[in-house]
């Protein structure tokens, strides 16, 4: 009974302990946005300020737990924008979709071994650099996920990925979190020439009309050289989705290649998001959709035509910083809807960061229309902080 005792004490020390010797972090973003849109609502202006506080303690045992919290608030008085899904001035001005908002970010224990690490609760989950699975972390309220998650690398070239997500918690505050059953399963493996990645991502809404949408792929990304490095990757997939009792298949297909050198890199990419007989547009509605097809997010939902996207980009450093230019073309995947050209975009932006702590940066997009859309300019300037 004592020994008993002894050791309850003995643990609870420990936990203490944990507590005690853990890590705050934090960070800072106020970011100015404008959105000039050739349409019948008024454009839009937004100051907002990002908070993000968290506390991940000391591991005992392999097990250890992080707690997060974000804010999002409108500073100055400069809110003339629309969050229709957070039901902030519908219809008034074109969407910027950082609504205000205090919530609980991340909440999860985790235990981690040498080849095993397993999360439980509220987390943020990315794979393969957030095409289908992402974070969403341009927008001041991350998507984060409710579920169990775990990592599995039996070798230093093999990782097995699986999660399980019960809650969806997207960007709009609490006004479009989800109830779910999805499963998410990614496997990649590293060769000399570069990484294979196999992945299923069966997703289910757990409400309305239990819509599903089944997406299975494969991708490969390499690069070979040294003073002049030659990128390439190539991905495929298909999707299976029945939205609203009525199932539509989809394919999905990716080619990229380009150089790399003396600080310069150049890439050209097609991009294909089929259509289903120009009723169903493939979807990645889990994904960081902002990072790519454009950044003015004309192509947020892909049209019923789908989307096919050829887009040259060329990025290098300045003045300690560092800089990229993207130019779009976007066309139909399927016209016999009679659209066929959608339209262009090109796309500049340079960050830097100060020191330790502080970063600051600038974007900007413009979309013009062709036959799809509206003519769009975006603007963004930012400072941050992190610790």
């Amino acid at each position: 009974m004592i020994a008993t005792l002894i050791a309850g004490y003995a643990q609870a020390d420990t936990i203490g302990d944990a507590v005690k010797s853990g890590t705050a972090y934090g960070d800072f973003r106020l970011r100015y946005e404008s959105v000039d849109q050739d349409n019948a609502v008024d454009d839009a202006t937004a100051l907002t300020l990002r908070t993000k506080l968290g506390y991940t303690t000391a591991a005992v045992s392999g097990f250890s737990a992080t707690l997060e919290l974000e804010d999002n608030r409108i500073v100055a008085g400069e809110g003339d924008y629309t969050v229709g899904p957070a039901g902030y001035k519908p219809g008034e001005y074109s969407v910027i979709a950082d609504p205000e908002t205090t919530e609980l970010d991340q909440a999860f224990v985790q235990y981690k071994g040498d080849m095993f690490t397993a999360k439980l609760g509220r987390q943020v989950l990315t794979y393969d650099g957030h095409r289908f699975v992402g974070h969403v972390g341009w927008r001041q309220d991350k998507q984060t996920f409710d579920g169990l998650s775990f990592s599995i690398s039996p070798s230093k070239d093999l990782t097995v990925n699986y999660a399980y997500i019960t809650q969806r918690n997207r960007i709009f505050a609490e006004a479009a979190d989800e109830e779910v059953k999805d499963h998410l399963l990614n496997v990649s493996y590293t060769t000399p020439v570069g990484k294979l990645v196999a992945y299923s991502y069966r997703l289910k809404n757990d409400y309305g009309n239990d819509a599903t949408m089944d997406t299975s792929g494969v991708s490969f990304t390499g690069a070979a050289g040294d003073d002049l490095k030659v990128l390439y990757s190539a991905e495929i997939a298909t999707q299976s989705a029945e939205p609203n009792n009525t199932e539509f298949d989809a394919d999905y297909h990716k080619l990229e290649g380009g150089v790399s050198a003396s600080g310069i890199t150049a890439k050209l990419g097609y991009e294909v998001l089929g259509s289903d007989d120009g009723n169903y547009g493939f979807l990645t509605p889990l994904a960081t959709l902002h990072k790519f097809n454009g950044w003015a997010d004309t192509f947020i939902f892909t049209p019923a035509g789908g989307l096919v996207d050829t887009y040259i980009s060329v990025a290098g450093g300045l003045a300690g910083g560092k800089w990229m230019v993207v130019y779009h073309d976007f066309s139909a995947d399927d016209d016999s809807s009679g659209v066929d050209n959608y339209g262009d975009e090109i796309n500049a932006v340079y960050s830097k960061k100060f020191g330790k702590y502080y970063n600051a940066g600038i974007k900007y997009a413009s979309y013009s229309a062709d036959e799809f859309g509206v003519d769009t300019d975006k603007l963004w300037v930012w400072v941050g902080m992190s610790f």
